[in-house]
């Protein structure tokens, strides 16, 4: 573990005098090869401020929450973003001590525990495990990998745990720690029992460790992402005030949908507002289970996010009481849509008579944002992107996708 310690030195006072550099360049005009050596530096910076926070051991632990200390819970994350760092970081090597520390956590049997513990938020780690080892370049942690993707499996809200078709969260992955059983009583239920992010990353994780679409726990998924649209399957279903083609977080919890309830439709149905971090979240999720670009439900995604996209705050309309939870998930809702639009090959998009060029409108407003250690943090509590960690993880991973979508060619 001496070698983590020296690699941390070395770039981190590399990353530091690029990040003094970059923060003038922030002022200077922003032609495109300016632009390109400020998301470069930036990127060098956050990956010198992620390296310093390594633990010796290969994890990486929060230093504001106590909850987020395990290990586990922020390591795929981090380590998942390193591996697209910058050439010259060493971030190749500090993602091969983590992927040794997420391999520790697999017990001889294939079951995944560590001193007695099972993760803090099972789906999130296994998913993010799953996605992190799959991307190792060596091959050597395909057996841990497949470990964790069984885990995965196991949190899937199907007939195995008692839960059936016409159930809401059907199909889904939430927060739960353990599987979440079907409760005999119909009027309880698990307080977070499925939601659209934690199945966005379940259903991705699947299908980079190979998982073809017509896999039943896929075509399960997509019956649950559905549920999360604004959409009408049907001319009978449709109520033109809510079908937006946008998307909420969940059908099974109103609290957890950050804009809000959008009162009773024509038929009686409670609906959700949608909003822009479950919508980008959604686009990709339906791309994930399989569906074409061109499909009606993906058009619609894409549309909202098109008619909705802004770089300063989460879009959509929120109550007025949750208005405050708006800012919460920035830099969440900044890793999405770029992954979404990025995946769907957009560069830009017309608004309002007008060319938006998403990417370098983004890039812009996140180098804005960077605090001068590399790091950026929200100032929100509530989905805790207020731990630098968790907050430049998301938005050293944007500016990647946006640099990416600018130079496709670029190394």
């Amino acid at each position: 573990m001496r070698n983590a310690r020296i690699i941390t030195r070395t770039v981190l006072s590399a990353a530091m005098i690029s990040v003094i550099g970059g923060c003038d360049q922030q002022q200077a005009q922003h032609d495109p090869l300016d632009l390109r050596a400020q998301i470069d530096d930036a990127n060098t910076a956050a990956v010198g401020y992620l390296l310093s926070k390594q633990s010796a051991d290969g994890a990486w632990r929060s230093e504001t929450y106590g909850t987020l200390t395990d290990g586990i819970t922020l390591t795929p994350p981090v380590m998942k973003t390193m591996m697209f760092g910058p050439p010259g970081t060493h971030a190749a090597e500090s993602a091969l001590l983590a992927a040794e520390y997420l391999r520790s956590w697999v017990d001889g049997d294939g079951s995944i525990m560590r001193d007695g513990r099972v993760p803090d938020f099972p789906v999130y780690s296994a998913a993010l495990t799953v996605i992190a080892l799959s991307r190792m370049p060596s091959g050597d942690f395909l057996d841990a990998r497949d470990a964790w993707l069984t885990f995965l499996r196991e949190q899937q809200l199907t007939e195995r745990l008692g839960w059936e078709l016409n159930d809401q969260a059907y199909g889904g992955w939430g927060y739960s720690i353990f599987p979440p059983h079907k409760p005999d009583d119909p009027s309880a239920r698990p307080p977070f029992d499925a939601d659209l992010s934690s199945t966005l990353f379940a259903v991705g994780a699947l299908r980079l460790a190979g998982v073809w679409v017509d896999d039943p726990a896929i075509e399960k998924a997509l019956v649950f992402v559905k549920r999360c649209q604004n959409f009408a399957q049907t001319d009978e279903e449709a109520d033109p005030m809510f079908d937006d083609g946008g998307f909420f977080f969940t059908p099974t919890n109103d609290m957890q949908n950050k804009a809000g309830m959008a009162g009773a439709d024509s038929h009686g149905r409670m609906r959700y507002h949608s909003y822009g971090s479950p919508t980008a979240d959604g686009l990709r999720a339906l791309l994930r289970c399989g569906l074409s670009p061109d499909h009606p439900r993906v058009v619609a995604a894409r549309q909202w996010l098109e008619r909705h996209f802004s770089v300063a705050t989460v879009p959509g309309e929120f109550e007025p009481m949750r208005e405050q939870d708006r800012e919460a998930a920035y830099f969440y809702y900044c890793w999405s849509v770029s992954h979404a639009f990025r995946q769907l090959a957009i560069t830009s998009f017309r608004r309002n008579g007008k060319t938006v060029k998403w990417a370098e409108d983004l890039a812009k407003e996140l180098l804005r944002r960077q605090r001068t250690d590399g790091s950026w943090v929200n100032q929100h509590s509530f989905v805790k992107e207020d731990d630098p960690l968790i907050a430049t993880t998301l938005a050293a991973a944007a500016l990647a996708n946006c640099r990416q979508v600018i130079w496709p060619d670029y190394d």
